[in-house]
């Protein structure tokens, strides 16, 4: 395996490109991406992204299929490093640290930004081992406090009324809606502060899609929330700011209702308009 880290040390003073999306005027973003690119071999997977992501905040990525999204996703909290051949360039920082130093801790990154998948992956274990599985890992081992940790932790992801008489029984039990809520809870019951959904509803019934949604809208006030869609409607109705991907270019940043009312971008208004992807 072959990874080039990111470059711990760029002038953001060069960052004056055309494509720059990064907000000077932001105080309040949890992550800063500066003149991020992605290869995968000899494939350019991302150019030149430039982007603040607001915290406490929900931002959607859209764009069509194969446009570098999940990558994006992954350098984040680093699932890329696990890709052979790849190289990264530029800088990520999170609250101001450049996630790519030397002296960063994987894990401990991954725990600050969780991940919730597109297909519910429940363990095959019961509910509440599968929302208890992650503080035991780090150490937690009172049984109360593992009790207390799992019932606030699905109190959060809306779940708790549904289950909390069947704690013991397998979460495989559960219907997709309820399992991709149980995933969210699991990831919550680490306490990230980022929460990363790559489409959280793509293979749910309207009625679980609505549920998510309810609990993207609560959720954004403790934590920094990224969703991948490729549902417009979705993308306005839960997010605050969107980025529009195409081909591996971040082309368009900005808050939702300007994104899809006012776009600035002939290519981002073609996208949204349903005259592409």
């Amino acid at each position: 395996m072959s990874i080039t880290r990111i470059a711990p040390n760029i002038d953001s003073s060069e960052n004056n490109g055309s494509n720059s999306l990064v907000d000077s005027t932001c105080q309040c973003s949890k992550i800063e991406v500066e003149k991020l690119n992605v290869h995968y071999g000899r494939f350019l997977a991302l150019r030149d992204i430039n982007i603040s992501i607001p915290r406490c905040a929900v931002t959607a990525l859209i764009g069509p299929s194969g446009c570098g999204k999940s990558t994006f996703l992954r350098c984040i909290n680093r699932m890329n490093d696990l890709i052979p051949d790849t190289t990264i360039s530029g800088k990520i920082l999170l609250d101001g640290k450049n996630i790519y130093d030397p002296d960063v801790d994987v894990v401990v990154l991954r725990k600050r930004v969780g991940m919730v998948f597109q297909q519910p992956n429940p363990f095959p274990k019961s509910v509440f081992d599968n929302v208890a599985y992650g503080p035991r890992i780090h150490g937690v081992k009172n049984k109360s406090e593992l009790a207390q940790i799992v019932e606030e932790s699905l109190r959060r992801a809306a779940l708790w009324d549904e289950v909390k008489d069947s704690l013991h029984k397998s979460a495989l039990q559960l219907s997709g809606g309820q399992q991709q809520r149980l995933c969210i809870a699991r990831v919550l019951a680490v306490q990230p502060e980022v929460l990363f959904m790559d489409e959280p509803c793509s293979s749910l019934d309207p009625i679980s899609t609505a549920r998510i949604e309810d609990l993207i809208h609560s959720l954004k006030e403790l934590y920094t929330i990224i969703i991948v869609t490729h549902n417009m409607q979705q993308a306005s109705r839960v997010s605050d700011y969107t980025g529009f991907f195409l081909m591996g270019e971040l082309i368009e940043f900005g808050e939702s209702a300007q994104v899809f009312t006012r776009p600035k971008d002939k290519r981002t208004e073609d996208y949204v308009t349903g005259r592409f992807g």
